[in-house]
């Protein structure tokens, strides 16, 4: 089974950036979308940006312009870069993989199968 274990959280000033990565043990194969979804205390988990093999990236409207997905096949790593970065992007920052039905990648909690631990990110102005 593939195992993912996400990496690069800290603690960076308000307007400051970071670079996540997720290296998996293994792609699977029948992954169709990568994502990363955030979860801040007292919310609910949401998601961020979502990535398809053919490199077709989706976003959440709050971070657009701020954050990029990005994924490395040779290295079997998803990343994400984050500028600019916010108080209110302070939360647990997950990556997963999943083989959701129709066409292109969404950022819903149920069509993805596999997660990592998750990766804290605290901004602070």
């Amino acid at each position: 089974q593939a195992q993912l274990q996400e990496s690069g959280g800290g603690l960076v000033r308000a307007g400051g950036s970071l670079k996540l990565a997720c290296p998996a043990s293994a792609f699977r194969e029948s992954w169709k979308c990568m994502a990363w979804f955030r979860q801040a205390p007292g919310k609910e988990r949401e998601g961020v940006a979502a990535i398809d093999n053919d490199a077709k990236t989706t976003y959440v409207d709050s971070v657009k312009g701020r954050f990029t997905i990005s994924k490395d096949n040779s290295k079997n790593t998803v990343y994400l870069d984050m500028y600019s970065l916010k108080p209110e992007d302070t939360a647990l920052y997950y990556c997963a993989g999943g083989t959701p039905a129709g066409l292109g990648c969404r950022l819903r909690e149920f069509d993805y199968d596999d997660w990592g631990p998750g990766t804290q990110v605290t901004v602070f102005s």
